[in-house]
């Protein structure tokens, strides 16, 4: 059985390398100091997706992100991963967008693809850790949805079979298609790129990536394929007022920066003994042990 699958995917910034700089002084991310990755448990998503469509010949697997232009790398690596294609949802209509906003222009994207069966993302994205798109996206296009993906078993007679792992322990569930599926970060991790994909999409672009290029232009436009689709508002026929700032009733209140400092510090040298005078002030003191 043949399935279109859409992928949701988000480049956010690299918390794990978050240091002095990392937030401007009215709260907001300074995301130029930080590297852009592709949100870890999008992978995880995609990998979900990858997997069905080994197992379902003929399957069709899209990535969808929304942010500025340059989110089109994220598109590139899940073409070279094994996506068919991808769209960048890209506005000036979408900045400053909350969850809500967010959940209304990827729901109104796949509104205009039509035809979806299995909507797949992340559980939730590492800059914010809202973990409400997803549901979001399930209750405005009117879909059931499955939570805590670890594992989608099957899809089979239309429904798919999805192993849950969730705080009490782990579950199985069954649940008609179409829907909406958040994968966790405990479940497969994707696969890496592949060197046949990487020569085959290393020059997709966006038309707004090569707008100014026009040997670039007519070597995509040979090549359909290394076209990565870019819609904007207008494209996904979006309600301005539920869109960025203007659709965003999330509201913050306070900031609040919190510098960790080491109380003491201690220099251990270099040798076994000072080490072992250590560890056994530590079991001591009860600090280990």
């Amino acid at each position: 059985m043949s399935l279109n699958i859409v992928v949701l995917a988000k480049q956010v910034p690299d918390t794990r390398n978050v240091g002095k700089d990392a937030m401007k002084a009215d709260g907001t991310i300074n995301r130029a100091v930080l590297p852009a990755i592709f949100n870890p448990e999008d992978l995880n998503a995609l990998e979900q997706a990858l997997k069905i469509k080994e197992e379902n010949p003929g399957t069709r697997v899209t990535l969808l992100t929304m942010g500025p232009p340059r989110a089109a790398e994220i598109v590139r690596e899940g073409l070279f991963r094994g996506a068919d294609d991808g769209i960048v949802l890209s506005d000036r209509a979408f900045a400053g967008a909350d969850t809500l906003a967010t959940s209304y222009a990827l729901s109104a994207a796949i509104r205009k693809l039509g035809n979806v069966d299995l909507i797949i993302g992340g559980r939730q994205a590492i800059d914010g850790d809202t973990a409400q798109v997803g549901p979001q996206i399930a209750e405005k296009l009117g879909l059931p949805q499955v939570t805590y993906a670890e594992d989608i078993l099957s899809t089979k007679d239309g429904k798919v079979t999805v192993k849950r792992r969730i705080e009490s322990g782990v579950e199985t569930v069954k649940c008609p298609m179409p829907c909406v599926i958040t994968v966790n970060g405990s479940a497969e991790p994707c696969r890496p790129r592949n060197a046949k994909n990487i020569q085959k999409y290393k020059y997709a672009a966006l038309p707004s990536e090569v707008a100014a290029d026009e040997a670039k232009k007519e070597f995509i436009a040979k090549r359909p394929y290394l076209s990565i689709m870019e819609w904007n508002a207008q494209t996904v026929d979006a309600d301005l007022s539920q869109c960025g700032l203007a659709g965003s009733p999330t509201k913050v209140k306070g900031i609040e920066n919190v510098v960790f400092t080491a109380k003491e510090a201690r220099n251990v040298g270099n040798n076994d003994a000072e080490l072992e005078d250590l560890i056994k002030e530590l079991i001591v003191n009860h600090t280990i042990g």
